[in-house]
């Protein structure tokens, strides 16, 4: 099973990755600070389209930010879009637009 990993840098900087060996097959790119998570684009290599994997990086980043109680950022149109189809699931941590 494809599990996901955040790597970050010091600035906090980083992506919430899913790697399968050598190959990455999906990435969320992200910036953390005090209070905010940034989503910035999320991508599936087109060989693992299909299978679920966007899903599960926003399920991590969801979950990191909760944990963490980070406001989330999404300008990434996937996970907006699904910040918007589902307003209720993400109330708690979705930083709307003032």
């Amino acid at each position: 099973m494809e599990e996901v990993t955040l790597n970050l840098d010091e600035k906090g900087n980083g992506s919430f990755l899913i790697i399968d060996g050598a190959e990455q097959l999906g990435e969320m790119v992200v910036h953390i600070s005090d209070e905010y998570l940034t989503v910035y684009h999320t991508e599936v290599s087109p060989k693992a389209e299909g299978k679920g994997l966007a899903s599960k990086l926003l399920a991590a980043m969801v979950d990191h930010a909760r944990t963490n109680n980070l406001q989330v950022i999404p300008l990434c149109p996937y996970v907006h879009a699904q910040f918007k189809r589902h307003p209720d699931q993400y109330a708690d941590i979705w930083k709307k637009p003032e």
